[in-house]
């Protein structure tokens, strides 16, 4: 497998996590509603507009936890305890964290 290849792999795992996986995710835990939990896991995405600070804009080898302000140690914190809300709360708090899990995994995981 050459290096090409992995970077088509981790682009396309990144984005299934991202944008499929969340699927998954509404089905087991929101079953009851989980067309519109899926649209708000989604729409959790938003929070990448942090990057938009930042210098370049994406970075492959950069690291987002920790350093764009949305992806912050802080942020992540308040998005835990959004958890113990109810509801959509409780739906973007799962989002935002399953994000953050994401992106640590997409750099943790693959060689950069």
């Amino acid at each position: 497998m050459g290096l090409s290849d992995i970077a088509l792999l981790k682009t396309g795992t990144h984005y299934f996590l991202h944008l499929v996986f969340p699927v998954f995710i509404a089905l087991v835990f929101f079953r009851d509603n989980w067309k519109k939990a899926y649209c708000i896991l989604l729409a959790t995405m938003l929070v990448d507009l942090d990057h938009i600070f930042a210098n370049p804009v994406f970075d492959p080898s950069r690291n987002s936890i920790g350093f764009h302000i949305l992806h912050s140690y802080y942020a992540i914190a308040v998005y835990f305890l959004l958890l113990f809300f109810k509801e959509n709360i409780r739906i973007v708090a799962v989002g935002l964290l399953f994000h953050m899990l994401t992106d640590f995994l997409d750099f943790n995981m693959w060689m950069h």
